[in-house]
């Protein structure tokens, strides 16, 4: 019993220690659910592990981990970069200018019909140059101002309203293919879009009760 004993003392060693707690930090990491903590157990156990080679100057381990420290280091700044910008984007006017590198320009004159509602839906729309009016509620949209992207919300992709030219000028163009592109490949701009997307509508909502308001005391003072 006491020989026993003693080997297994024999197996508590600082790096014998530092192996074990980076497995344990390496089993916790698998079981983590969201990415941040991941990283975080998995960086931990580089550490302990990547620690434990060097004290029993294993090589081919310490060339291992040596690799993995900074992929994981570098992974977790990158999420924590993204929640910052996520944060900021919070606060935004929503104007999207940093968008206008991945448009195309296209002219229209006085007169001109953008679509219609009810019309086939396949980009955006961003305002560089000129008026231009949603007919439906009378508005005009603003220079800078980002257009048309609730039919990329819209069962089968159609307009849900008209927009008509009223000043020569220019506006920008983005397909939805590339939306998709954008949306999915940078959770920045996703978080704008659901913020523009979700803005507009009640943006539209407000109008549209304004509107109502306004009719019903027309119709009550005559």
């Amino acid at each position: 019993m006491r020989d026993m004993l003693d080997y297994l003392l024999s197996f508590l060693s600082l790096p014998n220690a530092l192996a074990a707690a980076g497995a344990v930090f390496y089993i916790i990491s698998m079981s983590m659910k969201t990415a941040i903590p991941l990283r975080i157990m998995s960086l931990v156990s580089a550490v302990c592990l990547l620690t434990a080679s060097i004290l029993t100057w294993s090589v081919l381990a310490i060339a291992l981990y040596a690799v993995l420290l900074p992929v994981h280091s570098i992974r977790l700044y990158q999420m924590l970069d993204l929640i910052k910008k996520v944060r900021a984007a919070a606060g935004t006017d929503l104007s999207m200018d940093w968008l206008r590198p991945y448009m195309k320009k296209r002219k229209y004159r006085n007169g001109d019909i953008l679509f219609r509602k009810g019309d086939p839906a396949e980009e955006i729309f961003l305002v560089g140059k000129g008026r231009y009016r949603v007919l439906e509620l009378g508005h005009e949209l603003a220079p800078g101002q980002i257009f048309g992207e609730l039919g990329l919300l819209t069962p089968g992709y159609h307009r849900t309203q008209s927009v008509e030219c009223v000043e020569d000028g220019h506006v920008l163009t983005l397909p939805y293919d590339e939306v998709r592109a954008l949306y999915f490949e940078n959770p920045e701009f996703g978080f704008y879009f659901l913020q523009l997307a979700s803005g507009r509508l009640l943006q539209d909502k407000t109008r549209a009760e304004d509107m109502l308001a306004a009719e019903r005391a027309m119709r009550a003072a005559t």
